[in-house]
């Protein structure tokens, strides 16, 4: 199958009934499929490990925390998926639950620096 080929599928499926869905309530269980098949996929995540900065981070916490943009994300900065979701939830931890979990863990204080930058609220 090539590109157009693929993609006359894709308009035939979005075309057929399912359900009483709506062409929106397809998409976006579409766009739900594609993110659980790049979940599943091996990605680039030659980054994985190695050190993060002020800006990478400050970039991460300016996304809503949703799987699109971890997913986009963890592609985009060849990290994993799962590291992604785990700064947006130090990011959105409060300071006794770190202290109790993390009290000297320096990325940890890293994450929470920067979220107070960019003003998250839930720091």
């Amino acid at each position: 199958m090539n590109k157009m080929e693929f993609r006359e599928a894709v308009r035939r499926l979005l075309s057929q009934q399912v359900s009483d869905l709506s062409l929106d309530d397809k998409i976006a269980l579409l766009e739900q499929c594609v993110i659980e098949a790049q979940e599943g996929a091996n990605l680039d995540e030659s980054n994985k490990g190695k050190s993060r900065t002020d800006e990478e981070l400050r970039v991460i916490l300016k996304h809503a925390p949703t799987k699109e943009n971890c997913m986009l994300l963890a592609r985009s900065f060849r990290r994993g998926y799962g590291s992604i979701e785990q700064i947006f939830r130090w990011a959105a931890t409060s300071g006794p639950e770190v202290e109790a979990k993390r009290p000297d863990h320096a990325f940890v204080q890293q994450i929470k620096r920067v979220a107070k930058q960019v003003g998250w609220r839930a720091t």
